[in-house]
């Protein structure tokens, strides 16, 4: 019988994370990195994925990165080849990378859906099929934690963001989170999706300095917004032993917005 701390223990086990080099996903990878597994990240500029690898790096955190643009199916498999090479296998993949385009769905562009559509569930699909084919099915194990939002459990309220396509896509992640566990649940790989709700991030700025952080954190029965330890938790137990029995399944770590919303 193991420990609780060996349980949730990742030394010796590998991770790549996409939409890396900061915000969420760097949270993410440090959680795990700090474990003790052995990271790549992706995203698409070099220079901050640098930034973030030498801040792991401080910490002692082993870690490269590789720069890739995963609106672009054509990036999917060098990336994946490339991590496979770094790694020797990936068991853990983190599929972070995302965007957002807020225009009222009357005149939201045809382009931007295309854009957010392609990022945000499109690659999650693509980067999910080369990682299962090439590495955890043929080896009967693998962790996957695709990162949703509290944006795909509901629409937004009438005063509230104007993200159709960025909701929808999100609303995609989860039932492909559902459907890829139910699928996949017989190689010994579980899927499972993180849906945060408001952290403040680059992406987030807008609406920020839109609604103000006050007015954000109000909506939250804990009347705070999301910080740089709250994903942490759950993306570790989503990635070691100790929620080896758990698939197939939606955590919102929201402050309990989508508990009232």
């Amino acid at each position: 019988m193991r420990t609780i701390k060996e349980l949730f223990d990742l030394s010796g086990k590998t991770a790549l994370v996409t939409g890396g080099s900061r915000g969420l996903g760097l949270q993410i990878a440090e959680a795990l990195g700090e474990q003790g597994a052995t990271l790549v990240l992706s995203s698409r500029k070099q220079a901050e994925l640098d930034e973030a690898v030498a801040y792991l790096k401080s910490r002692g955190i082993e870690a490269s990165a590789i720069a890739a643009d995963l609106s672009q199916d054509a990036a999917v498999a060098p990336l994946v080849a490339e991590a496979i090479r770094r790694l020797g296998h990936i068991d853990i993949l983190v599929n972070n990378a995302g965007a957002t385009w807020g225009a009222p769905a009357e005149d939201h562009p045809v382009e931007a859906w295309d854009k957010v559509m392609n990022l945000n569930i499109r690659s999650i699909f693509l980067m999910s099929q080369a990682v299962g084919k090439q590495s955890m099915i043929p080896r009967k194990y693998g962790r996957i934690i695709n990162v949703a939002s509290i944006a795909g459990l509901s629409g937004n309220n009438p005063e509230g963001l104007q993200t159709i396509a960025y909701n929808t896509s999100k609303g995609a992640v989860v039932n492909f989170t559902r459907t890829l566990a139910g699928e996949w649940g017989r190689h010994g790989i579980t899927v499972n999706a993180l849906a945060p709700g408001f952290f403040p991030s680059k992406m987030t700025k807008g609406v920020l300095d839109k609604f103000g952080r006050e007015k954000m954190a109000g909506r939250a029965p804990l009347q705070r917004l999301g910080d740089d330890e709250d994903l942490k938790g759950a993306a570790l137990l989503f990635s070691s032993d100790a929620g080896k029995h758990i698939t197939g399944q939606i955590l919102a770590v929201d402050g309990g917005v989508s508990s009232v919303h």
